[in-house]
């Protein structure tokens, strides 16, 4: 049986009346995330990792803006000792917001910063897997033991997760689905779901549930299409209702920007769905917050 022929749980508790989804608590440092807290606001640093000052300087700037969450890119081990000089030189000046680490392909960085920073950030379409654009076809037994591989790379991450208290995002990004994913399940929402859902089950086998998901992708409708199946899918699965982070990938700058923003985003929280959120501008990161802050306003 094809799961599109299985009849799946509703997305949203109500389609006509309004009712945020109940989720799991996620504590990222000392601040909360789910359905008992506020929407979230957050963004992202522009600057060079390394350039500690500079990092710093942009984040205060996003800080005093009403960011409550701050993510920092960590591209390789480098970058991810670095977030320590920046946490410290933050606290030292008074910041204690919640910083998170950004990771891609590198898992030896997420394993350095999840010490460090109180959330780290995956994207399981290159955690393990290198994108070469093939298409592969997998036996059900090799699709087995590629769940191996993964799981063996991954669970490193989880259990310093679980001995630093380190929460963790799993964020699928549209446009880098592995060729695992995309030769299975196809370049769609459903295998964007998929790709996210095989590392939250090795998650859960562990009893790591610190964690939030993401579907993000630069076209609206499937980043809407997709976080509607996840939710569906969880509660097929019988898996915890995690919190979500909403955000539409690179959304453009101006009005563009806001409106395609306002249509991805806005659609999900009227369904009730989404904890964190985060609107993607190609401004500087501090612009970003009124916007999201305006949407956020509706529902808390």
């Amino acid at each position: 049986m094809q799961l599109s022929d299985v009849a799946l749980p509703s997305y949203c508790e109500s389609l006509t009346t309004y009712q945020r989804r109940q989720t799991i608590d996620v504590a990222i440092g000392d601040l909360g995330l789910g359905s008992s807290f506020p929407i979230r606001v957050q963004s992202m640093t522009t600057t060079n990792t390394m350039d500690t000052e500079a990092t710093v300087a942009q984040s205060i700037r996003m800080i005093d803006a009403g960011c409550e969450l701050v993510r920092i890119t960590a591209p390789s081990m480098r970058e991810a000792k670095n977030l320590e000089e920046i946490r410290k030189e933050l606290r030292a000046r008074g910041y204690t917001t919640p910083l998170v680490a950004d990771i891609h392909y590198t898992p030896n960085a997420a394993e350095i910063a999840a010490r460090v920073v109180e959330k780290v950030r995956i994207n399981p379409g290159n955690y393990v897997d290198k994108k070469q654009f093939n298409v592969i076809e997998y036996t059900d037994a090799e699709y087995a033991a590629e769940m191996e591989r993964i799981r063996d790379r991954f669970l490193p991450l989880i259990r310093i997760c679980k001995e630093y208290g380190t929460a963790m995002r799993i964020g699928t990004n549209h446009g880098s689905l592995s060729d695992r994913i995309m030769s299975r399940y196809g370049d769609n929402p459903h295998g964007m779901v998929e790709s996210a859902l095989e590392f939250l089950r090795v998650a859960d086998d562990e009893g790591y549930d610190n964690i939030v998901l993401s579907m993000k992708s630069s076209n609206a409708l499937v980043m809407i299409q997709a976080y509607r199946l996840l939710v569906a899918r969880l509660k097929h699965e019988g898996l915890k209702p995690y919190p979500l982070h909403l955000g539409v990938t690179e959304a453009g700058d101006g009005e563009d920007g806001r409106v395609k923003s306002a249509l991805g985003i806005g659609t999900l929280l009227e369904d009730g769905l989404g904890d964190t959120i985060r609107v993607s501008l190609t401004e500087e990161p501090e612009a970003e917050i009124p916007v999201a802050q305006a949407l956020a306003r509706r529902y808390t």
